[in-house]
């Protein structure tokens, strides 16, 4: 079925053997292979007290499938980043998470891209950038799918150096970056830090994004993220469970929530299915992604089939999903409304299949 992956972060796209060849071309030592080491990411909870009375219980102890050497999704990321050396290496990783997305049914892929770490700011942020545009140039010749890429804002950092990376966005304009995502570990920095980020993204015509009520059991964060920031959808959002006005508000609304069953921490994975389960019977606007496909490893086609076995959503509710997907998409609308079309006119076929 067709499918938008509108939360997917580009570096965590990065195939093992990719990773593995680059390696071994920087002659970076790694204390296993790369295909062992994506295999047994597994990200260990963090203070199991912040977690002690939520409405879905969050699992305290190790799941039964954990890996016996547990490797860490952010000290992962930290090693691919470190053997990426050329703008030909960000146009490969690009071009390659698009190909992997095409295998899953995706027509439609919007990729997060992180601040150029120091071994690589030699691109600057238009070569960084239009090396990433040549990927996804090259996946439509190939694959006939769209892209946009969204920057990515690491809440960890203040929000003086969020600000100065959205000035950088705003005085070089590129019609492949089309908006702004906060990420990383929502415990690291509140959304209020970054308003003055978002507003001046917002003045500039950008659309805003914020990982949200992922990490922190706080409701309240999806409100702050859509009435401060200005947010236009908001990516995981579980924790809106906690409290029921939200969850009305969110309804009403149909605020787009852009969510994963597959995370880097296993013990939560049935939590999260617990969830986004409680979302759906909720009619809240849940539309699934592959968020760092290479790395847990998952595709969306995994996402969906999860939804479609584990928590037994009927093939209509799937197909709306995927077409909500569409909706919440950062796309011109002639784009848009082309995008909608072709997703209507492949539902056609396999129906009538």
């Amino acid at each position: 079925m067709p499918k938008t992956d509108l939360h997917c972060h580009l570096i965590g796209t990065v195939r093992a053997s990719t990773f593995g060849e680059l390696a071994r071309r920087e002659k970076l030592a790694l204390p296993d292979s790369a295909e062992a080491i994506f295999r047994d990411i597994n990200s260990l909870p963090p203070d199991p007290a912040l977690y002690a009375d939520t409405r879905i219980p969050v699992p305290m102890g190790r799941s039964a499938n954990e890996p016996v050497t547990s490797y860490s999704l952010f000290k992962a990321s930290e090693w691919v980043v470190s053997v990426l050396r050329s703008a030909e290496d960000l146009t490969r990783i690009t071009y390659e998470a698009f190909e992997s997305a095409h295998q899953s049914g995706t027509r439609h892929l919007e990729l997060f891209f992180d601040h150029l770490p120091p071994h690589l700011e030699s691109l600057g942020y238009r070569g960084a950038v239009e090396a990433y545009a040549d990927g996804i140039r090259l996946a439509e010749r190939d694959f006939g799918m769209t892209g946009r890429m969204i920057a990515g804002i690491d809440r960890s950092k203040s929000g003086e150096h969020a600000l100065q990376l959205v000035q950088q966005i705003v005085d070089n304009p590129h019609e492949y970056v089309v908006g702004i995502g906060l990420d990383n570990l929502e415990t690291a920095g509140p959304p209020e830090r970054f308003i003055d980020a978002y507003r001046l993204a917002g003045a500039a015509g950008l659309k805003r994004t914020a990982h949200s009520s992922e990490h922190a059991p706080i409701a309240a964060n999806t409100i702050t993220c859509l009435d401060e920031l200005g947010c236009d959808r908001i990516d995981h959002g579980y924790f809106v469970l906690e409290d029921d006005a939200v969850v009305e508000r969110v309804r009403a609304d149909q605020t787009a929530f852009i969510v994963a069953f597959t995370t880097s921490r296993r013990s939560w994975r049935p939590w999260r299915q617990a969830s986004i389960k409680a979302m759906l019977d909720a009619g809240l606007n849940v539309v699934l992604s592959s968020d760092d496909p290479g790395m847990f490893p998952t595709t969306l086609a995994t996402e969906y089939r999860i939804a479609a076995t584990e928590l037994a959503v009927p093939a209509e509710k799937l197909r709306a999903m995927s077409l909500a997907g569409v909706e919440a998409a950062w796309l011109p609308e002639p784009e848009k409304a082309f995008l909608r079309q072709r997703f209507l006119t492949e539902f056609a076929a396999l129906e009538s299949a």
